[in-house]
């Protein structure tokens, strides 16, 4: 019975992302959602801080999405690597994730994610910062990794959540942020916005992916 009610939940909002990981973060406290991509230019501006690079990704997502969908609240994300000032996108080759995972071998780096909550009554954006920290890695090990498949697509070349955890020797700040919505923030976000949050039922139901328009 709790299962059949969980899944008749009415989405409570949209997600501007197609990312499974966002969706899965969002069915842990229970925010019945429909996903709805952005599709979006992004490309960082000359000289754009990093914290500056994922709030204005964050914004122009929740902005996209809104100016096609109106009826429910939209939440966008957007998380990027830092190493050295610099931003690791996604890497489009294996040359790509092995220059990106190279310059995170055995070091520190930052990893940024923002968050957006568009509709008529509310306009919120909020920024973490996450120190994470990589153990030395050798090319076999780069190589092996991108084998896997996991790398592609992911900013900086990695997944915490996934294989890439094996690499991570600590962390300081939100783990859900690195991962791509972290959760603490969100919750209070969505809370402030007047939407339901997990509050003892079991977590909703994800959504339908719809595709851009």
């Amino acid at each position: 019975m709790a299962k059949q009610e969980q899944e008749q939940q009415p989405p409570v909002l949209r997600l501007a992302s197609a990312s499974p990981r966002r969706r899965q973060l969002l069915d842990l406290i229970g925010v019945p959602h429909v996903v709805t991509p952005a599709d979006i230019d992004e490309t960082p501006l000359a000289a754009e801080p990093p914290n500056e690079y994922v709030l204005r990704l964050a914004r122009e997502k929740a902005e996209a999405v809104w100016a096609r969908h109106t009826d429910l609240p939209v939440l966008a994300a957007d998380t990027t690597v830092v190493v050295d000032d610099e931003i690791l996108g996604k890497p489009e080759s294996e040359a790509e994730a092995h220059t990106m995972l190279g310059k995170l071998s055995g070091r520190d780096h930052m990893v940024h994610t923002a968050v957006a909550l568009w509709s008529d009554e509310h306009q919120m954006l909020f920024h973490t910062s996450t120190q994470v920290c990589f153990a030395p890695l050798t090319a076999e090990e780069i190589h092996a990794y991108w084998e896997t498949g996991e790398p592609q697509g992911k900013a900086g070349a990695y997944a915490i959540q996934g294989l890439g955890a094996a690499f991570v020797t600590g962390i300081s700040g939100t783990y859900t942020g690195v991962m791509g919505l972290p959760l603490f923030e969100t919750a209070h976000l969505l809370r402030q916005a007047g939407i339901p949050v997990w509050s003892g039922r079991l977590p909703a139901k994800t959504g339908e992916i719809e595709g851009a328009d």
